[in-house]
């Protein structure tokens, strides 16, 4: 299933590809873009693991790139997990145990100084 980056409409088209201005119906964000595209590799060179295209420094930005093939929705990375998963890995990666509740954190406070 290929979907907008920016909002995560489905992109429904008899076409193989989005044209280069074409834009999603629902958020108006620019379809053919890096961001969009299965080559997209945050961190390699010009993020793009085809070694060979040109620098885009706009990558939710619409562009003329040869090499752009619509990702579908199981290549795309971007988004995937949420932030209490992140905090979970976090906490457990230092040892940390589930976060105390607000009363026993203030019971811990009274305890502390004796009040």
């Amino acid at each position: 299933m290929r979907r907008c980056q920016k909002c995560g409409a489905e992109w429904v088209s008899d076409k193989k590809q989005p044209g280069v201005k074409e834009s999603c119906p629902e958020c108006a964000a620019y379809l053919h873009c890096c961001l969009n595209c299965r080559f997209h590799e945050f961190g390699v060179y010009n993020d793009c693991s085809i070694g060979t295209t040109e620098f885009i420094s706009d990558k939710d930005g619409c562009n003329f790139c040869d090499e752009f093939e619509f990702a579908t929705s199981d290549e795309a990375v971007a988004g995937s997990g949420t932030a209490d998963e992140a905090r979970t890995s976090f906490d457990s990666l230092f040892g940390a145990t589930e976060h105390k509740k607000d009363q026993e954190r203030l019971n811990d406070f009274k305890r502390l100084f004796g009040e």
